[in-house]
């Protein structure tokens, strides 16, 4: 089976090209043994790129413990670089189905090879049912986390986020507190943790948990998830620069169409052929 890894901001996933060669068998159990860093190929998880009926390809990403997601924003930068450079779809503007829907992505594009990327991540949801949590408020803003001496603020983009302010970003929190919060039963279907520190109303740092993958360099959902608790929260402005550990993003809350545009780079580092 051949593969190429690939990266946005350091978020690194296996991805399979699923419309010239066919889909792995069992894609939860291949993304536990190839996203192994010691005995795999190493990343976050595993894509895969199919054909869809409805777009230009279909993404289907799976976490580094086989767990099925519906979204992952650096993910789909790269899936779109994969279909221009790869000859999928050459075109300026692509269209991705995901899990919670067909994203639009405007491509820029350098020497024939997609360089950076700008995702249409859709409305943010914020009924606390459909992110989902049982906390309080639609979304829930500010609110205390039951057992944590912390508040939080939730939203979804397509998947849970779940965004707790703070004066320092420390390996206690990152790494102590946010797997606990990942399995807390407030949220029924697991979450991502991000631990945010406001520079500027117009510029964060944030360090993440993900749901299924522990600590990754980048999360593009939870950038979005950010932007807009930090509207909701008074914290920034609509637009905003944020800094993670394998760089930056930048994000737009639009309040022309309610809808989060994300943009950043998408890497190919290297093909390879994995034997089962």
């Amino acid at each position: 089976m051949r593969f190429t890894k690939m990266q946005g901001c350091g978020n690194d996933y296996v991805y399979v090209d699923c419309v010239t060669q066919k889909p792995p068998a069992d894609p939860a159990k291949l993304s536990q043994a190839i996203a192994d860093r010691h005995f795999g190929v190493g990343g976050d998880g595993l894509i895969l790129i199919c054909p869809s009926e409805k777009a230009d390809a279909r993404m289907r990403m799976f976490n580094a413990d086989g767990s099925e997601s519906e979204m992952c924003g650096n993910g789909i930068r790269c899936v779109a670089k994969y279909v221009y450079d790869h000859g999928i779809a050459k075109k300026p503007t692509l269209a991705i189905e995901t899990g919670r829907g067909v994203l639009a992505l405007e491509l820029e594009v350098h020497a024939g090879k997609v360089r950076q990327v700008r995702v249409n991540m859709g409305e943010p949801i914020l009924d606390a049912a459909k992110i989902p949590t049982t906390l309080v408020g639609n979304p829930p803003i500010n609110v205390a986390l039951p057992g944590y001496d912390l508040t939080a603020t939730c939203v979804s983009m397509g998947n849970p986020h779940c965004i707790i302010y703070v004066d320092a970003i420390t390996d206690h929190l990152v790494l102590g507190v946010g797997p606990k919060i990942e399995k807390d039963a407030i949220f029924p279907r697991r979450t991502n943790v991000e631990f945010v520190k406001v520079n500027r109303p117009d510029d964060v740092t944030f360090r993440v948990w993900e749901r299924g993958s522990g600590e990754t360099l980048a999360c593009g959902t939870g950038a979005c998830a950010v932007c807009v608790a930090g509207v909701l929260t008074g914290r920034t402005e609509r637009k905003i620069t944020a800094h993670l550990t394998g760089g930056d993003l930048q994000l737009h809350w639009s309040e022309a169409d309610n809808h989060v545009y994300m943009t950043g780079h998408a890497v190919e580092v290297f093909s390879g052929e994995w034997v089962e």
